[in-house]
């Protein structure tokens, strides 16, 4: 009886949602501010690192509310004909389990290929390093947008409106590093603000100081990479040393197998 009645709540529940009684994104957009405060930190980066800047995070977002509200009420659908603390409990574990699978899913391609997203930093920078020796720190960032990763622009635009607007204040660098949590990414921005700030004079100074840390944040991202092609190159050898040692005896236990029995 207990399944008829889940079936029968299911199907209500669909035509009610389907029909518009049920609104499930419009209850998401109406407490935004309280769902907003479940939103992990880097949440909108990865999303940027893995779709690009066309993916909307926010869309993304409410479709892993929307998702974990409809497995909580069907769990508690199935849970109703005997609910108690324990299985109210389990419910929540569940919603929570699939709303942040998304966002493992995520991290872990980002942790997969964290090496190719560090590595368009320095490069880029190197690329701004060049012309500022030119122009400005505010001209240089316009006109380098066009070399830039894809995935940077957004935020450079954002920083450069700021300092356009009139912000002399280090936060549009620092939004920007905040936007973009790469290697090393906070530590670059400030030495491009008092790039920025320095007197002329002072200038070839900071430049150098500036193409150091560049240089070195080239260096770690070939050291990473070949760590990675390194480590990538013994799981092969690993995997055909034992496929090879599995192989060989296969063939030692067939070959005594066929002996016993001559």
């Amino acid at each position: 009886m207990q399944i008829e009645i889940i079936i029968i709540a299911a199907i209500v529940f669909l035509i009610m949602t389907v029909s518009g009684h049920i609104n499930i994104n419009q209850m998401i957009s109406d407490n935004q501010m309280l769902f907003l405060k479940l939103k992990e930190s880097d949440w909108d980066f990865l999303v940027r690192a893995k779709y690009g800047n066309e993916a909307n995070s926010d869309i993304l977002f409410n479709k892993r509310i929307r998702d974990a509200l409809i497995v909580m009420v069907v769990a508690f659908m199935f849970f109703l004909k005997d609910l108690n603390a324990v299985k109210v409990l389990l419910i929540f574990v569940i919603g929570l389990f699939i709303f942040k699978m998304p966002y493992n899913d995520i991290k872990r391609y980002h942790k997969s290929h964290i090496h190719q997203i560090d590595a368009m930093l320095p490069y880029y920078l190197k690329g701004l390093e060049i012309l500022i020796q030119h122009y400005t720190v505010p001209v240089a960032l316009g006109k380098s947008m066009a070399e830039a990763p894809e995935i940077f622009r957004e935020g450079l635009q954002e920083m450069i409106d700021a300092i356009n607007a009139g912000d002399d204040s280090i936060e549009p660098y620092m939004a920007f590093a905040r936007k973009y949590p790469v290697r090393d990414s906070m530590r670059m921005m400030r030495l491009l603000y008092r790039l920025g700030l320095g007197r002329q004079e002072r200038k070839q100074e900071q430049l150098l100081t500036f193409s150091r840390s560049i240089s070195s944040l080239q260096q770690k991202a070939r050291e990473t990479r070949y760590k990675n092609r390194l480590e990538k190159m013994e799981s092969k050898t690993m995997s055909m040393l034992i496929t090879t040692g599995i192989g060989v005896m296969i063939l030692l236990v067939l070959a005594v197998v066929q002996l016993m029995g001559i």
